[in-house]
């Protein structure tokens, strides 16, 4: 149902005939100059934590197969799978021992073709995940490179002597254990560089000889058919060659954008062990490599650093560079506020002028979406079920492509150590090595909950899953949500099929208006659409006049309550309006 503003009858016939329907077929007829993925909504799934279909207590890739009905259901665009590839799992499969083989325990390469096949079926495009930065120390490469320093591999990974007293070559810090970046080898006599665990040595990208046997890998998968990568930890691949101390943080320093405050690593400027300017030219091939495969996609994660938004945008601009990048902005742990909100639009609007831009809300390496923007809001009060709802609209007409991760959808919350995930029962090696000081990564990680009353929440038949499935997640099953019209769950999937079916979102421009708090108001503009989007993030009701917008039709389809005087827009609180407006 569309409510019109009263006037003329031929304006009205005018609109829906000559602009809305036609917009919707002229879509269509015009992807030649539009790329997938630059309006992509890519649904992560954390392997483990998906389906289990062995008993083994572990998510498969035929659970993924299992379950592609539910995530064709979402409206989803694309699929990014974390690594099932061959792996000691001490860092739950970013720690590769092959590249090209898939881990026994996550099934073998016949099933991932059936998966990449019955995906493409459905619409479905599949990233995987490229971990190219660093690889597992039981990796062939790896062990070749430590029995001397003249092997053919010697100068694969970053080695070098140790200070006169014995001391590692420089203060680089561990992102995960918070101590020296440094690990002592016995056999080789040198120390080697590692930014995460100890186990995972960091690849030496000033080696060509590297980068050229990381694109034959990336060719492999490429020539089965996925439609792209996701790259792990892209601006860690390029170190100081000269190994220089980083600084220390001053106090008035800038403080990097989601990073834990309690991490020892935030002590020092992020300066020579990662975020080197000479990483912008270094990812040049693996982009020239996909452009031979069509519309294969880049997506970069660029994180912990001072100004993940400014850095991302760097490495989407220029056509050697990715195509797609993601930052820290949206993973804050604070209330959620439209002068926030307008802040990063604003500052994406800059860094991001030509398109790029992925918003990341949260994945496996943060707090649960509704768990960070959780407690209370800017006004000191606690957050509704509505603003959930309203932050899924909202998401979803932002300007290019969003990443969701699984459970999000459900609005699970994060699990908490040691009430839902004793101790002992810690896997991330992050939070084994700084808990309770850092909690680690296993909150967001914890198994989908399929069935409100199987056992273990129909994600496993075995008699236990590699992590618990928290009592209150019960309640947000995904049965139970498909049985509610008024789930998040549903709110999710009106929301991204309504999406697809605006071409403003999907192509257009965004123009933020100038609005004063609670309001977040901006209008989503292409050629044959402008959609004008209306959000109170705030607990409190509030009024909005639309005299300025002319001719509007609001939307009335999507669940969102609102009430209109005339021009004045009442909206309560965390309350939307959408509307086309006339061209």
């Amino acid at each position: 149902m569309i409510i019109q503003k009263n006037t003329d009858t031929k304006w009205w016939k005018n609109f829906i005939i000559d602009g809305y329907v036609q917009t919707l077929e002229e879509t269509n007829n015009q992807q030649s100059d539009h790329h997938w993925w630059q309006h992509a909504i890519i649904y992560q799934i954390y392997v483990s934590s998906f389906k289990d279909t062995t008993s083994n207590g572990m998510g498969d890739l035929d659970g993924i197969i299992a379950k592609m009905d539910y995530i064709a259901s979402l409206g989803v665009d694309a699929i990014w799978l974390s690594p099932f590839f061959e792996s000691p799992l001490e860092d739950m499969g970013y720690d590769i021992t092959d590249m090209r083989e898939v881990d026994p325990t996550f099934g073998e390469i016949e099933d991932f073709k059936r998966l990449l096949e019955i995906a493409h079926g459905f619409g479905i495009k599949v990233l995987v995940d490229g971990v190219w930065n660093h690889t597992s120390d039981q990796h062939p490469w790896f062990v070749e490179s430590r029995k001397n320093r003249d092997n053919p591999k010697a100068d694969w990974y970053v080695w070098a002597d140790a200070k006169e007293d014995g001391s590692p070559p420089n203060n680089w810090l561990s992102a995960f254990m918070g101590e020296s970046a440094w690990q002592w080898d016995d056999v080789r006599q040198q120390y080697y560089f590692y930014n995460f665990l100890p186990s995972q040595p960091e690849l030496n990208w000033h080696n060509r000889d590297v980068v050229a046997e990381l694109l034959r890998q990336a060719e492999f998968w490429l020539d089965l058919g996925i439609d792209g990568f996701r790259l792990d930890a892209v601006n860690f691949y390029i170190h100081d060659k000269h190994l220089r101390d980083n600084p220390i943080r001053p106090d008035n320093g800038i403080f990097p954008d989601g990073v834990d405050p309690n991490n020892p690593m935030v002590d020092h400027m992020f300066q020579y062990n990662f975020c080197r300017p000479e990483n912008l030219e270094a990812i040049n091939p693996i982009r020239e490599l996909c452009e031979h495969y069509g519309d294969a996609v880049t997506l970069g994660e660029v994180t912990l650093c001072e100004d993940s938004i400014a850095l991302s945008g760097e490495y989407v601009t220029g056509e050697n560079r990715l195509n797609l990048a993601y930052n820290s902005a949206l993973l804050v742990d604070e209330p959620i506020s439209a002068t926030l909100m307008r802040q990063i639009l604003q500052k994406v609007q800059t860094h991001f002028p030509d398109g790029g831009q992925c918003w990341m809300v949260g994945n496996h390496d943060y707090g649960r979406l509704r768990s960070r923007w959780t407690g209370v809001n800017a006004e000191g009060q606690p957050y509704p079920d509505e603003f959930y709802h309203a932050i899924a609209a909202l998401l979803i007409c932002l300007p290019g492509a969003l990443c969701l991760y699984q459970g999000d959808e459900l609005g699970l919350e994060e699990a908490k150590i040691p009430k839902d995930i004793p101790e002992d029962k810690i896997q991330d090696p992050f939070g084994q090595a700084l808990y309770p000081t850092v909690p680690g990564r296993d909150g967001s990680r914890t198994p989908m909950p399929w069935s409100e009353n199987a056992p273990n929440a129909g994600f496993s038949d075995g008699d236990e899953p590699w992590l618990p499935i928290p009592q209150k997640h019960l309640r947000q099953a995904v049965d139970r949500q498909n049985a509610d019209p008024k789930s998040l769950l549903n709110t999710w999937r009106r929301m991204l099929h309504w999406r697809k079916r605006q071409p403003a979102l999907v192509k257009g421009d965004v123009k933020l208006l100038d609005t004063e708090e609670p309001l977040l108001v901006f209008i989503r503009q292409c050629k044959f659409q402008q959609l004008l989007c209306v959000f109170n993030l705030s607990h409190n009701p509030t009024t909005y006049d639309l005299s300025m917008h002319g001719n509007y039709l609001a939307e009335t389809d999507l669940g969102f309550e609102f009430d209109l005087e005339g021009d004045t827009l009442k909206l309560q609180s965390y309350g939307i309006f959408f509307a086309n407006l006339s061209l």
